[in-house]
């Protein structure tokens, strides 16, 4: 029991805040891309991101793993992404400090999403069942390539319009 939930209850709850942080990070960093704000997915992103990598937290583990690290790090960058967005109000570098931190959170939880895919999807897992086999690896380095894409267009959506003095 984790929570009062059995494990399978609890791997279900974690999921499914994963992949709807996932869904409202995509809609949030094209909103940024486009220059467009918003709110409403934003608080949608950071608070299931924020509640993914926590409950990563909840699983029986006996010494720190790949997945913790991972979620330490998108902790910290949420932590920066929220700071820059509900104190900082996105004004000068904090925009960009929002962007990233949106872009590589997304980020985060789309790799550990193909590392699970590779893991328990049966013909994903014959083609790569070790994760150092050249599939695996194509697939992360294009999800990278798409990500560092997208960073690139939220960073620049997200920057305020040129002043017409």
């Amino acid at each position: 029991m984790i929570f009062g939930m059995s494990i399978a209850a609890f791997t279900l709850v974690h999921t499914v805040l994963s992949l709807v942080g996932i869904v409202a990070g995509l809609v949030v960093a094209g909103g940024l891309a486009t220059g467009t704000r918003l709110d409403g997915w934003a608080a949608v992103f950071m608070v299931t991101t924020v509640l993914t990598s926590v409950t990563g937290f909840g699983f029986p583990f006996d010494k720190v793993l790949p997945s913790h690290v991972v979620g330490i790090v998108s902790l910290v960058v949420l932590v920066a992404a929220i700071f820059g967005d509900y104190v900082k109000h996105r004004v000068g570098g904090w925009r960009t400090t929002y962007a990233v931190g949106v872009v590589l959170a997304t980020y985060l939880n789309v790799f550990v999403l193909v590392a699970q895919l590779f893991k328990r999807i049966p013909v994903l897992f014959l083609l790569a069942p070790t994760q150092s086999e050249p599939p695996f690896a194509l697939t992360q380095a294009l999800v990278v390539l798409l990500f560092v894409w997208l960073g690139v267009a939220a960073v620049r959506g997200a920057r305020p319009a040129p002043s017409s003095i």
